[in-house]
């Protein structure tokens, strides 16, 4: 028996104790999980890192990338991994939304109407090349994204915990789709971008795909029971209230930098917070560090700002305007040597 099965076994029963081996232990887990992940699809250790931290907040994520770098890939592995309930929806515009949340069929032999679910119903939805979707569809999954429900001729359905929406798009095509609303896009807890691999990883890909895709031998590693413990570790994290006050600060600057027509929404705040707790969670730390949230900036907020500047859309051309940002807020001091003032 492998020693992560031994740490994924240690998780199955229900009388967890709050130690740091149980954290440790947790950590291992989630370090093999990326490992598995980094198996099927060649990309940066970032990207997993990124992935792990959306899993753990119980964040919905989005991947925006050019076509073929395996956004889908990526995603079905995540599920594959979880040995979650995942529904797959391919986006195309006569896609209507009860073809997502679900329809009420009606009983002849009853005389009463059913709710018969739609593949929202799930652990893990993928929305794959959700731009195609028309925005009377893609609103469809904004209660669900947001409050954890579908209703339905005034009748609201809990959907299952845990839930994840991972949504796929181009953002190089413009034909044919439909740009999420800034509604749509702060209802995203991160948004990344694979990018392609490079020379090493493209050729490590195309032998491991000689004998068949790797992603059919990607065994489940964690339980629904599990993924639930995990997402509990990061309430250890403390958030001290002088770093809690930078990362408000931090987002109360991109509502007033000139180039930014709408900033981060007070939603971007709270992700912005709980990520940084899942990054000091990986890295063992017990504390927020400034500089855990200076790296969440892009993921965590870009997808959330609307620019004047149309070439700032590409999180490429973003550098010097997160620079300039975080430039003019004073950084406090490390979290360590202060009292927590939130949990």
């Amino acid at each position: 028996m492998t020693d992560w099965h031994t740490e994924v076994t240690y998780f199955q029963g229900t009388a967890m104790t709050d130690t740091t081996a149980t954290q440790d232990k947790a950590r291992a887990i989630l370090k093999q999980l990326q490992k598995r992940l980094g198996t099927v699809v060649q990309t940066s250790p970032e990207v997993l890192r990124l992935v792990t931290i959306s899993l753990l907040c119980r964040g919905h994520l989005l991947i925006e990338d050019a076509p073929g770098v395996g956004k889908t890939t990526l995603a079905r592995a995540l599920s594959q991994a979880l040995a979650l309930n995942m529904k797959r929806i391919q986006c195309t515009p006569d896609l209507m939304p009860s073809d997502i949340t679900g329809i009420s069929v009606y009983n002849s032999e009853e005389h009463k109407f059913h709710f018969m679910p739609g593949p929202v119903f799930a652990n893990i939805l993928l929305a794959d090349e959700i731009n195609r979707a028309t925005p009377r569809t893609q609103s469809a999954l904004l209660e669900a994204m947001a409050e954890g429900t579908v209703t339905c001729d005034r009748k609201t359905y809990p959907l299952p915990d845990p839930f994840m929406v991972i949504a796929t798009q181009n953002p190089v095509e413009y034909s044919g789709t439909f740009p999420l609303p800034e509604a749509q896009l702060d209802r995203f807890f991160m948004r990344i971008s694979m990018g392609y691999p490079d020379a090493r990883q493209e050729v490590a890909m195309m032998m491991a795909q000689l004998n068949g895709h790797p992603l059919s031998a990607l065994e489940a590693l964690l339980s629904e029971a599990t993924v639930k413990v995990l997402q509990k570790q990061i309430t250890k994290v403390q958030v001290s209230e002088p770093v809690a006050t930078y990362i408000s600060e931090l987002v109360r600057a991109t509502r007033e930098r000139e180039g930014v027509r709408l900033g981060a929404s007070p939603r971007g705040s709270l992700a912005l917070m709980q990520a940084a707790r899942a990054a000091a969670f990986l890295q063992g730390s017990e504390y927020v560090d400034p500089e855990m949230v200076r790296s969440l900036l892009e993921p965590v907020l870009g997808h959330r700002l609307v620019f004047r500047d149309n070439t700032l859309n590409y999180p490429e051309n973003r550098r010097s305007f997160w620079d300039s940002l975080l430039a003019s807020v004073p950084v406090p001091d490390y979290p360590g040597d202060l009292e927590p003032g939130f949990d």
